[in-house]
């Protein structure tokens, strides 16, 4: 049996069927957003915002036909001062309700997505997800992590509040610190557009399957560079996306911060992330109702 998942995040609106096999996707269509042009100063979406998506929904639920899929939106219409009003609209226009996951669901999907893609053999792992608004951190040692947390420390978050690399940096850290349990880890994995966005900057080969990394030396050369150059400047740049130029410098702090905290001087890149971790589990659910009525 199908499954499905609509994946509303800032940038774009995801749908990604599958069977059985997530890496063979059926379907995968992306549907682009610019909610970071319609959030305003008061943090909510505009009614442009809540039509860019309506367009988006109404569009992946014909891709998907026949096939139920669980549509999710992240911390930009979660976070939004008026989420529960654009959650209602888009569910008149388009039949679909949005579901909002909590920051900590978010870091649990991650951390079984990471868990997935590098195996057992991967050991204790620290899972960092650095998302628009927040950031996501779960680790452990097992299919399910020991311990999560979602922090306001998102790449938009922080290049929204102006400030300086210096008071980016110390934000940061003075905010990691206390809010996350660390411990010990045997890796270091990062599951965002950020990393892998990163990793690409730093020299690292480009494609899914490619085993990548990120390095602290790279970062502490980069962010410097970053920060003298235009947005126009920076979407010029291998791996930087343009519409995540504005806030590349922001990402770069925040996963340079998270590196330093968390005592590990190389993330592995993982193509996986929150929606592959929800994929994951569906898939589980379809396999479980199959057996019982088998």
């Amino acid at each position: 049996m199908s499954v499905g998942v609509l994946d509303v995040g800032c940038f774009s609106a995801h749908l990604v069927v599958v069977e059985r096999d997530l890496l063979r996707p059926l379907v995968s269509h992306k549907v682009r957003l610019r909610l970071d042009r319609e959030i305003d100063e008061r943090g909510a979406i505009s009614a442009a915002g809540v039509e860019s998506l309506c367009t988006a929904v109404l569009a992946a639920r014909k891709k998907a036909g026949d096939v139920p899929f669980l549509p999710f939106a992240t911390s930009s219409v979660r976070d939004s001062t008026n989420s529960a009003e654009v959650i209602r609209k888009v569910a008149r226009r388009t039949g679909v309700e949005l579901k909002v996951l909590s920051g900590k669901e978010e870091a649990r999907l991650s951390y079984a997505a990471a868990r997935h893609w590098f195996g057992w053999s991967a050991g204790s792992m620290v899972v960092l997800d650095v998302g628009g608004g927040t950031v996501e951190l779960a680790a452990g040692s097992g299919a399910e992590p020991e311990r999560a947390v979602s922090l306001p420390l998102g790449a938009r978050t922080l290049t929204r509040a102006g400030l300086t690399v210096a008071d980016m940096r110390s934000e940061v850290a003075d905010r990691l610190e206390t809010a996350f349990p660390w411990g010990e880890s045997d890796r270091a994995v990062g599951c965002s557009k950020v990393f892998e966005q990163l990793a690409r900057l730093a020299g690292a080969r480009n494609g899914t399957y490619a085993s990548r990394q990120l390095r602290l030396r790279d970062l502490e050369k980069w962010i410097p560079r970053l920060a003298k150059l235009s947005v126009r400047e920076r979407a010029a740049l291998p791996g930087i996306s343009r519409h995540r130029a504005q806030q590349s410098l922001a990402g770069a702090v925040v996963a340079e911060g998270l590196m330093r905290v968390s005592g590990h001087d190389v993330v592995d890149i993982s193509p996986w992330s929150t929606k592959e971790g929800l994929l994951l589990s569906l898939v589980e659910r379809s396999r479980a109702r199959n057996s019982s009525a088998a």
